[in-house]
């Protein structure tokens, strides 16, 4: 395993109510001989990314974007209400401050003053309404629908104040208000333009082609006078591993994410190259279609999640870059994490064999699609359980799909897929945007009722005792009965040229500092 400093602060309901808090969170890492962050950040240049995401079938559309290349996209050139800093800090962002009633179940925010968008058109509480509703609504198809369902009312008081009033309690709304999804967008007529470029983020918009790059410029307007230090950044999709970190080493690009666990060792030794490695909340999975048989017995589920050698998975997939899961997706990092409250699963290929026998079943033949757009390391991982499923009668056949156009058309469209998650910074995020039944990111499609219940009494209840009583056997749900394999969590390996500076704590929340490596870092 990697050396690791992990950092965390605590969670306070009363801060959150008042408009700022902390949410625990592991830290940066800093790999052996890496060079101490620049002191004071210097503007030019222009910075190019080498992205492990990226397809001809992304889109502008924000309800839509569900990969790391679109997430990064994003954000350069918008702005959110509120922002989650590197220590996992709730942050002001265009919403300036927020109070809640004393049941959390409305939110007054005070919108920031003087933003423009890159049109020109000055933002006000109506684009906020507009940009939130957007993804409201029954025939919402947005990916953030299901956390902004609990939204019963969103009106202005004035030109900078937007309340918003939920049908319960819940604390962690703020949280939810960073989400990349809900960027701020300019409104006409009460409704936003999904197509649009135009934000009120860092960088102005050039070029886009989807699947080729991505070019900005920065905002010169831009109401962050210490951020947006690049005169201009290009985001390019390299899903090929090896060609990401020879577009590094050639000097193609300056910064490239997912680096190749295999080849690491062999990149650290290269000159001028950084390696960056920090822990957080992003995760592994293999979904299982609970929709249909064979994956619609849960019998069948528990056998192939005792049928893999997690150990072995984070020992040769990931290098030691993470740790292992429990076939649920809350991280240590959460406040709610179930810790020794749940027994850790292991390998076992008798217990696999009796839940076989349980469904009626000697053996059976399972084919697992899989794509290293999926995460890096992904074939090599579905080989490695298919070699050890087979001593429990599973007979998985792996199928290597096209890397574009995975997520269009392997993604919930095969019964058992690979997949991500980047983790979320609360429980109910996570679980609301994943596991609830009918949302559009349940991508094993698992319903459960106590589950709903669960969710539900949980975010309105503001006892966190008993929340994390709820959170626990939630957990608990989805580790016994849920359809979804989660045998890993990996840190997020990044790597730079000497050329680039970074602050001295990374956000582990998403991977490129939080998704915002074009507004934090600069060149040295």
């Amino acid at each position: 395993m990697t050396n690791s400093i992990n950092r965390s602060a605590g969670l306070s309901r009363r801060s959150v109510l008042r408009g700022a808090t902390a949410l625990g969170a592991a830290a940066l890492i800093l790999p052996a001989g890496m060079r101490a962050a620049s002191a004071e950040p210097k503007k030019g240049g222009i910075l190019r990314i080498g992205m492990g995401h990226g397809s001809t079938s992304d889109s502008l559309d924000p309800g839509s974007w569900d990969n790391a290349y679109s997430q990064v996209f994003a954000t350069s050139r918008h702005n959110y209400l509120t922002e989650i800093d590197a220590d996992g800090a709730l942050q002001p962002e265009i919403a300036e401050s927020w109070e809640a009633s004393a049941d959390a179940a409305t939110w007054t925010f005070k919108i920031r003053q003087g933003v423009t968008f890159h049109s020109g058109k000055a933002l006000d509480a109506e684009d906020v309404i507009a940009s939130i509703n957007y993804h409201r609504g029954e025939d919402s198809k947005s990916a953030a629908k299901p956390i902004v369902d609990g939204i019963t009312d969103i009106k202005s008081e004035g030109s900078h104040t937007v309340v918003v009033t939920l049908d319960a309690g819940n604390a962690d709304f703020p949280f939810i208000m960073s989400d990349y999804h809900i960027a701020m967008l300019p409104a006409k007529d009460g409704a936003i333009d999904p197509t649009t470029t135009d934000g009120c983020g860092p960088y102005v918009v050039d070029h886009f082609e989807a699947g080729v790059e991505a070019k900005m410029t920065r905002n010169p307007n831009y109401w962050k006078s210490d951020r947006a230090h690049f005169d201009g950044i290009e985001l390019l999709p390299i899903v090929d591993g090896a060609a990401r970190q020879n577009a590094l080493i050639s000097g193609q690009v300056d910064v490239i994410d997912r680096v190749d666990l295999n080849t690491v060792h062999l990149l650290k030794r290269a000159p001028n190259i950084n390696v960056l490695s920090v822990t957080g909340s992003q995760h592994y999975v293999f979904p299982m279609d609970s929709r249909a048989a064979p994956f619609s017995d849960n019998n069948v589920r528990m056998a192939m999640k005792h049928a893999i050698d997690r150990e072995e998975l984070v020992e040769k997939i990931l290098n030691g870059y993470g740790s292992v899961g429990n076939d649920h997706p809350i991280s240590t990092a959460n406040r709610f994490h179930a810790g020794d409250a749940i027994e850790q699963r292991t390998y076992d290929a008798d217990k696999a064999k009796w839940y076989l026998k349980q469904a009626g079943m000697d053996s059976i033949d399972l084919e697992l699609s899989v794509s290293d757009a999926a995460f890096g390391g992904a074939v090599d991982a579905g080989v490695l359980m298919s070699e050890k499923s087979a001593a429990a009668g599973i007979n998985l056949k792996v199928t290597r799909e096209p890397s574009d156009g995975y997520w269009s058309n392997v993604w919930m469209k095969k019964p058992f897929v690979a997949s991500y998650w980047g983790g979320r910074p609360t429980e109910d995020w996570m679980f609301s945007t994943a596991y609830k039944s009918g949302v559009n990111w349940n991508e094993s499609f698992w319903e459960n009722a106590r589950f709903d219940e669960l969710l539900a009494a949980a975010r309105s209840e503001l006892d966190n005792d008993k929340r994390r009583e709820m959170y626990v056997e939630m957990q608990g749900l989805v580790r016994d009965e849920g359809s979804t394999v989660i045998p890993m969590f990996a840190s997020y390996v990044m790597a730079h040229t000497n050329a680039v500076a970074t602050p001295e704590k990374v956000a582990p929340n998403w991977t490129m500092d939080g998704f915002r490596i074009a507004e934090r870092w600069w060149f040295a």
